[in-house]
């Protein structure tokens, strides 16, 4: 089963990603709350991870990801959660800085 490492938020291991389901979904399926101001329709970058390893197994970057790359609003080892999926392999992530909750405490 594909799995997903926040390295620096509380209480996350190792997370399984159902099949076909966006790593914000897999997050959120696990009670950890993360930022998304769109309501995973793409239209912002709140939800954005970076990817320390394995960005290699993640789907390829949808046209919303794309669009913020070349705007500079994404970097080129950050995804956004509602947008990426991970069909199989295994990937690395931290929380950035700028979309961290007040009320998380991340390691």
């Amino acid at each position: 089963m594909p799995t997903l490492n926040v390295q620096n938020l509380p209480g996350a291991t190792s997370l399984e990603v159902s099949p076909g389901a966006t790593l914000l979904a897999t997050l959120q399926a696990c009670g950890h709350d993360w930022m998304h101001a769109c309501g995973a329709k793409g239209r912002c970058t709140t939800c954005r991870i970076e990817v320390v390893s394995g960005q290699e197994h993640l789907t390829p970057p949808t046209d919303a990801e794309l669009r913020y790359h070349l705007a500079g609003r994404l970097q080129p080892h950050e995804r956004l959660t509602c947008q990426a999926r991970l069909p199989a392999g295994e990937v690395t992530g931290l929380v950035p800085r700028a979309t961290r909750l007040p009320h998380v405490r991340y390691q």
